[in-house]
């Protein structure tokens, strides 16, 4: 559950230092590294829009989606027939703390929550990478391709939607 967390906070970085990104989508892989260097990929698709909504769709190697907004973290897991829900912190400003992330060179920018940090790289003002330590100490890489910036999206598009019969954990 700590990877949600992590998870709804990357997805808020997209936003970082682009005061007039309103929404963001794109495909990304998504490395997590070890400390003995062994790597887990992810691959699948992103969706954001202000002011806290995500919909993280994993597609390899397993099926996940999980959805986010201002109030909860949904896990959709198809392979076990399951969904989770688990209520944030709505006093948490994400997005202060992101339009805070400081230019640290041309393209690089560094976001502080907590006890991480977050490393942002730009190309032509879209987000390429985000870097950071996750809570086991892991290296998180996310990488994003076919970026779209402000383009329309259907809010409908982040209301989680899943099978009736699938068991639902409310954390």
């Amino acid at each position: 559950m700590k990877h949600l967390f992590t998870l709804f906070l990357t997805s808020t970085l997209a936003f970082a230092s682009f005061d007039s990104l309103n929404s963001f989508q794109a495909d990304f892989t998504q490395s997590v590294t070890d400390d003995k260097d062994k790597s887990l990929i992810y691959k699948g698709h992103v969706v954001a829009s202000k002011p806290q909504n995500a919909v993280w769709n994993y597609i390899k190697p397993i099926k996940k989606d999980v959805y986010i907004n201002r109030f909860n973290v949904t896990v959709i897991e198809p392979e076990i027939e399951q969904v989770i829900i688990r209520r944030i912190d709505s006093s948490m400003d994400f997005f202060n703390m992101i339009q805070n992330a400081k230019k640290i060179e041309n393209n690089k920018y560094e976001a502080h929550y907590k006890e991480a940090k977050f490393m942002i790289t730009t190309k032509d003002e879209v987000i390429e990478t985000i870097s950071y330590v996750d809570e086991f100490e892991n290296k998180v890489k996310i990488v994003f391709e076919n970026q779209k910036q402000n383009e329309k999206i259907n809010i409908e598009l982040f209301t989680p939607k899943y099978p009736l019969e699938y068991d639902v954990i409310r954390d």
